[in-house]
């Protein structure tokens, strides 16, 4: 009992929209109106501006932290339970009960899952996240280059226990999943590039 009433609070903390509240707020508007169509931090970053963008980050990594934490002191001993309510929060975040199942692109929330399940590896991908980011100048290639290799970072850095690998390999492809849109306009040299000057407001 403990563990469903873990996974249904994990999705549950996982589907509070911080992005979509924080634009309604200052704005007034609907952030799924606007760029590209999701609640993420990094869309809030275009269309609210940098301390939005800001604010809805360390939130979304918040509720992941705190989804997972909440699993592991619900659930004592059991191996499965942070793990899960790591996909669980994911699941959340990326479809929403509260927007109509339609959500965010789960990076920052998988984040503060795997900041509690292991922190190591995180640093490791973040390092990966920066370089590629700043190098290509797209979010999402760092996003997408850092989730791939995640699991391998995980493996190599943490040794975690098979459910928390499982558990990484299932974000990093989810990620990837989810960046689909975002790599054809790679590809196509259309994906919008990262800039600071027009977003501090």
């Amino acid at each position: 009992m403990n563990l469903i009433l873990a996974l249904l609070g994990a999705y549950l903390l996982g589907a509070i929209p911080f992005g979509f509240l924080l634009v309604k707020w200052k704005t007034g508007g609907d952030i799924r109106a606007s760029g590209s169509g999701n609640t993420g931090a990094t869309n809030v970053f275009r269309t609210g501006g940098m301390w939005a963008g800001v604010a809805t980050m360390i939130l979304d990594i918040g509720k992941g932290y705190l989804a997972v934490w909440l699993a592991g002191r619900l659930n004592p001993g059991d191996v499965l339970a942070m793990p899960a309510a790591a996909l669980a929060v994911m699941a959340g975040h990326a479809y929403p009960v509260f927007l109509k199942f339609r959500g965010g692109k789960a990076v920052a929330s998988s984040a503060g899952a795997f900041l509690c399940l292991s922190p190591l590896a995180l640093a490791a991908s973040l390092v990966v996240f920066v370089a590629i980011a700043a190098w290509t100048r797209h979010v999402s290639a760092g996003s997408v280059v850092a989730a791939g290799t995640f699991p391998l970072a995980a493996w190599i850095v943490a040794h975690p226990p098979w459910p928390v690998l499982a558990a990484s390999v299932v974000v990093a492809a989810f990620i990837v999943y989810r960046h689909r849109d975002n790599l054809e306009r790679i590809h196509s040299g259309t994906e919008n590039v990262l800039s600071f000057h027009s977003q501090i407001r």
